[in-house]
């Protein structure tokens, strides 16, 4: 025979003697014996239920501590939220005036341009001179300026 073969029948063979032993020197009968092993596994079952019962209201009551804490900043996040957007509506606005403002200068300035020209065109025809001749404009080149600012 294989010793593969004798280990196997070996092993069945004391599997069956330790069989029969347990059930002679058992000092409980079956019943007795699934009853107890029954309780264990109930008394299991039920520190199991208790344990999860206790780690279910830690965490709600570590939640519900917490919760107050997030409310709050959530409050103050929304607030300064609000504010930033009245100050961009204010800063909005003061910018549509200035706009405006600006505009309304620059235009007063091209009409105050424009008649000063037309005055200047009528006094040169007046005159005899041809308009362009009466307005002097000077270009500075910026490479040739020696404004250190520029440098």
């Amino acid at each position: 025979m294989s010793k593969t073969a004798s280990f196997v029948l070996g092993s069945l063979f004391g599997a069956a003697c330790g069989v029969v032993v347990g059930i002679m020197m058992a000092p409980r009968t079956g019943a007795e014996s699934r009853a107890m092993a029954a309780d264990a596994v109930n008394d299991a079952w039920d520190s199991a239920i208790d344990t999860y019962e206790r780690g279910a209201r830690s965490v709600n009551d570590r939640v519900s501590d917490f919760r107050p804490s997030v409310d709050a900043k959530s409050d103050e996040l929304r607030a300064k939220v609000d504010l930033a957007r009245e100050r961009m509506d204010q800063l909005r606005d003061s910018l549509s005036d200035a706009v405006s403002s600006t505009s309304s200068q620059v235009s007063d300035a091209m009409d105050t341009v424009t008649d000063r020209v037309a005055t200047m065109a009528g006094e040169a025809a007046s005159a005899n001179e041809t308009p362009a001749a009466s307005v002097n404009v000077e270009v500075e080149d910026a490479s040739t300026s020696t404004d250190p600012a520029q440098e």
